[in-house]
């Protein structure tokens, strides 16, 4: 008796362990054991899986025990270990939290995250794992897995300390020396601004601007024969370039207003009137092209008094002198008028202590790196001076005058090239010195943080107006299932929304085929923007998505043939190059390359590629058209089909080509003729004036009167309702 029970609790113990070892899969892994039947002889009905590496009958129960504890492996530890244990099944949570962060903080994955926002107002298509979370639907998500929330202590964030760089406390006068006048020329597109500064310091820039119109501005400085100096700011007289020559006006002492004496008052000669006037500055009016048959300067004088330009001879305090730029007639008048000017005006600056200036223009050099021309304001640039523009810095390698010489020194009103810029700084940032490098880097991080800051608040808000948007929508979604149970209700919803539980975020998001992706390459950043500027206006997205994907300085690169095989865009450079490897690599990966030095061509070529984007539209083309006299019917087996006795008034029938149905101004239908017959006999084309009988569909009833008409489809191109105003 005794004998049998211990045999039973022996094949009992067998049991337990063998069933812990059936759960530890990496055991079996690791070993390779072959599992065998093992019987025991007193009692054959209680067979185990066992594998008989461990078990043995001559061992005893303690022996069989403690093998047992050592089935647990380090690869089942450390999956122990990952998940996140639960304080009481609480969950600990906290404000903007996203996806992936709460599903770590309750021991999920993120799919069961998906799963419980089915039941919620939150539109799933915009959802990505690093979504963030409003706090309400964070709870919502808790309670719904069956599991308690407490809110994370929240640590007090010291507030940042402000170390930005600003400009220094305005000078004593008595330290003030004179400096030369910063003068703007301004006007309309070819009314001969370039011509102008050409001729005031002799050399040929016109030349050297494509299609003779200035693209970006050109800052120089021109001695006069007299020893006075004059910074002159060349800007763009184009419709695309506003916002460089608004930057102009900002940094400028005196305006000069170009206007041609035959063409008068023109759309940008207003634009630039105003700029003037709301940078404060005071106007030189020239009225160039003088020496032309044509020219009216008293007609300009007067244009102008409708836009408060009043000269001195009617009263005003604004100069008028009348030039010829190309044959260099009373420049010389021009420029003591402005050095005129510049004396009342009393232009002074301090040389001495940190630098301050403005960054006119800026681009990315092959040679040189990123590289800004600037008009210093303040203090006297040197090289090593360490300075910060926008979120860069730089310390000064080389500096350059506007024919490209290497100096040493700019004082206040100068303009110069500078070079050692870590990034590209953008136009019209402010210029100032700091002290040391590592000053610049704080400078830096300082500005980079505040626009984090300022980012993150236009996120929230961006939120805020979805999730109030998507809870609008949810609440007209719960008042159409107001009459269901809450069972009901739930199998609604969840056959509504389950095709989007197998999906992941990226995948539910359609693409929209009708879309033209462009990379921007220019020469500097002012011409980046004005063409930036110009696909803002764009207004055809109906007819075809515009979509940049990236925009920048310098050649064509390898990195944007890549981008834009990744999008199939197209590449569109302006006053830059692609060499042959890139050309070669963009015509193996079919990539287009549309490269312009003259801002209209470019976009040109832009609506060219917008206009092949767009589905062609078809157009039907009359052949003939032709009236029914009679009707009468034909048997065909045992179908009656209608016939209608015809005459073409105009043009000819012919069979291959499709045709319609016309009662009452009302096409009743359209397809292919069944027959077309002349006297009996079957013919292809009908000719005006002649008689016929034809067949359409056997379900087609005709009426005496009803108009059949022959055309032909054609695919005609569309083109691009997009106006960029020029």
């Amino acid at each position: 008796m005794n004998q049998g029970l211990i045999l039973k609790f022996e094949n009992l113990v067998q049991l337990r362990g063998a069933c812990r070892q059936l759960h530890t899969f990496p055991y079996r892994k690791v070993y390779r054991a072959e599992w065998k039947p093992v019987q025991s002889a007193a009692h054959p009905l209680w067979s185990v899986l066992l594998p008989p590496r461990f078990w043995r009958k001559d061992k005893s129960i303690s022996t069989a025990l403690s093998q047992c504890r050592h089935l647990a492996t380090k690869e089942e530890t450390k999956r122990k270990k990952k998940k996140i244990p639960l304080t009481k099944g609480e969950v600990e949570i906290r404000q903007k939290m996203t996806i992936e962060e709460l599903a770590r903080a309750m021991g999920k994955d993120v799919d069961h995250i998906y799963e419980v926002l089915l039941y919620t107002d939150i539109d799933l298509d915009s959802l990505e794992p690093d979504s963030i979370l409003h706090e309400d639907h964070i709870k919502l998500i808790v309670k719904k897995s069956g599991m308690k929330y407490k809110s994370a202590k929240l640590k007090e964030e010291k507030e940042r300390e402000n170390t930005d760089a600003v400009k220094r406390p305005p000078a004593d006068p008595a330290v003030l020396t004179p400096r030369p006048p910063v003068v703007t020329i301004l006007g309309h597109v070819d009314h001969g601004k370039t011509t102008l500064l050409d001729s005031l310091r002799k050399t040929q820039v016109a030349s050297m601007e494509a299609g003779g119109i200035t693209q970006h501005i050109g800052a120089f400085l021109v001695h006069l024969p007299s020893g006075e100096k004059i910074t002159f700011l060349d800007t763009p007289g184009h419709a695309a370039f506003s916002a460089m020559r608004a930057r102009g006006t900002h940094v400028t002492d005196i305006v000069i207003l170009v206007v041609a004496a035959e063409d008068g008052v023109m759309q940008q000669t207003i634009e630039s009137i105003q700029h003037a006037k709301n940078a404060g500055v005071p106007l030189i009016l020239a009225i160039n092209k003088c020496d032309k048959p044509e020219a009216d300067p008293e007609r300009v004088k007067k244009e102008l008094l409708a836009y408060d330009v009043v000269c001195e001879e009617f009263g005003g305090d604004v100069q008028a002198v009348n030039i010829s730029a190309l044959k260099g007639e009373n420049l010389m008048v021009l420029a003591e008028a402005t050095v005129a000017l510049a004396e009342m005006l009393e232009l002074k600056a301090d040389s001495t202590g940190l630098v301050e200036g403005t960054v006119i223009e800026s681009r990315k050099d092959k040679g040189k790196g990123p590289v800004t021309t600037a008009i210093v304001q303040r203090g006297t640039l040197r090289k090593g001076c360490v300075l910060v523009a926008g979120k860069t810095w730089s310390k000064v390698r080389f500096m350059f005058d506007e024919n490209g010489k290497a100096v040493d020194a700019a004082s206040p009103g100068i303009p110069v090239e500078i070079m050692g810029w870590k990034e590209v700084p953008s136009a019209g940032d402010e210029i100032l010195e700091v002290e040391s490098e590592q000053r610049a880097h704080e400078v830096v991080a300082w500005r980079t943080y505040i626009e984090q800051q300022e980012k993150m608040k236009r996120d929230m808000e961006v939120i805020e107006a979805k999730q109030k948007e998507h809870r609008m929508e949810y609440e007209k979604k719960q008042q159409k299932l107001a009459h269901l149970t809450w069972r009901q209700k739930k199998a609604a919803l969840y056959n509504a929304n389950k095709h989007l539980m197998y999906s992941k975020p990226k995948e539910r998001t359609e693409v929209d085929k009708n879309v033209l992706s462009v990379i921007v390459k220019g020469d500097v950043d002012g011409s980046v923007e004005a063409i930036l500027n110009i696909l803002d206006s764009y207004d055809a997205h109906s007819e075809c998505k515009l979509d940049i994907i990236h925009f920048g300085m310098g050649d064509i690169s390898e990195t944007d043939i890549n981008l834009a095989e990744a999008f199939n865009g197209v590449v569109f450079g302006f006053s830059v190059k692609a060499n042959e490897s890139i050309k070669q690599l963009a015509a193996k990966k079919g990539i287009k390359i549309k490269l312009q030095n003259v801002i209209y061509k470019l976009i040109e070529d832009l609506k060219d590629e917008l206009n092949s984007r767009l589905p062609p539209s078809v157009v039907e083309n009359t052949i003939g058209e032709a009236s029914v006299l009679n009707i009468f019917s034909v048997t065909v087996g045992k179908n009656k089909i209608p016939v209608a006795g015809c005459r073409v008034q105009k043009g000819l029938l012919d069979k291959k080509m499709k045709f319609k149905l016309i009662r009452n101004r009302d096409v009743i239908w359209k397809g292919s003729l069944l027959s077309l017959k002349h006297h009996k006999d079957d013919v292809q084309v009908i000719k005006t004036g002649m008689d016929c009988g034809l067949s359409l569909d056997k379900h087609v009833e005709f009426s005496i009167g009803d108009e059949i008409i022959c055309y032909e489809e054609k695919e005609v191109q569309q083109t691009t309702s997009w106006d960029p105003g020029f």
